[in-house]
């Protein structure tokens, strides 16, 4: 009985690592939520507040190793408060292109994944409303695009995946004398396997 256990085990192992090493290919459509944060070197502070994303990601990789690139649209919004206050309410949409390195554990369909890697974001639209106070203290110019990155988390069963990611600003993303501002972000999503 022993040796039928320890040879399932052995055969499970081999399927698991043998399909680790195989290369492949998949391509799906991807949605979720983030929550956004701008900071400044200590002179502001800034809430978070809940934005979208949606888009579609790919999957290419061989040897355990994968390589992810991702396109999506996304709605980030946060609340920025000087020391007074006063309040400034930004709503940026962006298209960002994620290009994450990972490996993934696990056979039978489900699977967990990790995740890290460079995003690029192009800002699409950037709106400001300005409290009575704050209009002379928040408003900026903010750059076309800037440079993050992401760390994250997934699980897959079978077709459909859920992501679990914190992404960090590398880049200012104001200018024109506003330029101290990063923007990090948490994400949490679903993503769907077309094939």
């Amino acid at each position: 009985m022993k040796k039928i256990i320890l040879s399932a085990l052995f055969i499970c192992f081999s399927v698991t690592a043998f399909s680790q090493v195989l290369p492949s290919f998949q391509f799906g459509l991807k949605a979720g939520t983030n929550l956004s944060k701008l900071s400044k070197e200590n002179t502001l502070s800034s809430d978070n507040r809940a934005g979208y994303y949606a888009g579609l990601w790919a999957r290419i990789g061989a040897a355990g190793i994968h390589l992810q690139p991702e396109l999506y649209l996304s709605g980030k919004n946060t609340t920025l408060k000087d020391g007074n206050g006063a309040e400034n309410k930004v709503n940026f949409t962006s298209l960002d292109v994620p290009v994450l390195v990972g490996t993934k554990f696990g056979a039978a369909g489900i699977g967990l994944r990790l995740n890290t890697g460079p995003v690029v974001s192009f800002i699409l639209d950037d709106e400001q409303s300005f409290g009575d106070a704050a209009g002379s203290a928040f408003k900026g110019n903010f750059k076309g695009q800037n440079i993050a990155w992401q760390f994250g988390a997934g699980l897959d069963i079978s077709k459909l995946g859920i992501d679990l990611r914190y992404e960090q600003g590398l880049s200012k993303i104001g200018k024109d004398g506003y330029d101290g501002q990063k923007l990090s972000l948490f994400t949490l999503g679903l993503a769907y396997r077309l094939f």
